[in-house]
């Protein structure tokens, strides 16, 4: 009977241990802890996995300077070290030339790809060149409606006219009438289906205005004349978080009292929110759409394990305003949002 009692309080105290440990994880405190604990051991450069060290490549449609691909590998990277993989990327605004970024990732043989569709008519035989190489493809960002026939595992984005239509009805809420949706790089399919889907729920007017990009002055004075010319437009909305600002310029020099909205965050828009420059902004959280895909793509080659069922793994599109501004500030400060 001595050693039946002695078995049940060690069992009982392997219970505690365990259940200790369970509720630490499930505490505010103890889930933090053990995420902290896990960053710790990546940003020392240690992979907290022993898989071989596999080579993923991504490639994007993005232009120079653009913040918020800068946050989408920031997501990558991060994956990546914790995944013991090697991350390469590159980046071309050119769909003809992000296809032939890829075809030099496929002969040097990657193991898993990472592409973005904003212009998937350039992007279609090379993604069926990458699985008939037998390298996984997985889509992020634009081209939701095309991954799934192009033969990619997964998307991680947002339905870009899900995303468009909540910005429709969030120019209701405010009660504008008249708004400008101001698109900067044009082919972009993702950017017709934001503007198309603000233009379906918006009860007012809603117009298009294309602007090249590349050139922020351009930007700004293309924005300047049109709130100049038709003083009855009361919001507009860019598709990018790096134009919001050049917009609020605009707005000043044309004398206008526009509301500026945004799809995309970043440190800049962030403040923008807090200081009332800004109404409100769109987060598709593009630190997740990195992190997710490099983390799917190792999945699917470590365990052959692929989400969505599908259908797109969806980041957003989370509405920010005035009062999430604080929160989200010390985020956009080290480039995770």
């Amino acid at each position: 009977m001595a050693r039946v009692r002695r078995r049940g309080r060690v069992v009982g105290a392997v219970l505690a241990a365990v259940l200790g440990a369970s509720l630490a994880g499930c505490s505010s405190t103890g889930g933090l802890r053990a995420e902290q604990e896990r960053a710790a051991k990546t940003a020392g450069g240690k992979a907290a996995v022993n898989t071989p060290r596999w080579t993923f490549a991504m490639v994007t449609h993005s232009g120079d300077g653009d913040t918020f691909w800068d946050i989408v590998q920031n997501g990558a990277q991060q994956a990546a070290a914790k995944d013991n993989i090697k991350f390469v990327y590159g980046h071309d605004k050119e769909g003809q030339r992000q296809s032939q970024l890829v075809q030099s990732y496929i002969d040097q043989k990657v193991d898993g790809l990472i592409v973005s569709l904003a212009k998937p008519g350039a992007m279609k035989d090379v993604v069926a060149k990458a699985e008939k190489a037998g390298i996984p493809v997985i889509t992020v960002n634009s081209g939701a409606e095309e991954s799934k026939a192009f033969g990619a595992l997964s998307h991680i984005g947002q339905d870009e006219t899900v995303a468009g239509e909540a910005v429709g009805e969030e120019l209701n809420k405010r009660g504008r009438k008249k708004a400008l949706c101001v698109l900067h790089e044009q082919g972009n399919v993702g950017h017709e289906q934001r503007c198309d889907g603000a233009k379906k729920t918006f009860k007012g007017d809603l117009q298009k205005l294309y602007v090249e990009g590349t050139n922020m002055p351009d930007v700004q004075s293309s924005i300047e004349s049109k709130l100049q010319s038709d003083r009855g437009i009361d919001s507009v909305v860019t598709l990018g978080a790096p134009f919001a600002a050049t917009a609020v310029k605009a707005r000043e020099q044309a004398g206008s009292k526009a509301e500026i909205d945004t799809f995309d965050l970043n440190a800049q828009v962030a403040t923008g929110l807090k200081d009332g420059s800004l109404g409100f902004a769109v987060d598709q959280q593009p630190y997740l759409q990195g992190y997710e895909a490099v983390d799917l793509l190792w999945l699917y080659k470590y365990n052959s394990d692929v989400l969505g069922g599908g259908k797109p793994v969806l980041t957003g599109p989370q509405v920010i305003t005035k009062k999430d501004a604080d929160a989200l500030q010390d985020y956009t400060k080290r480039g995770t949002r």
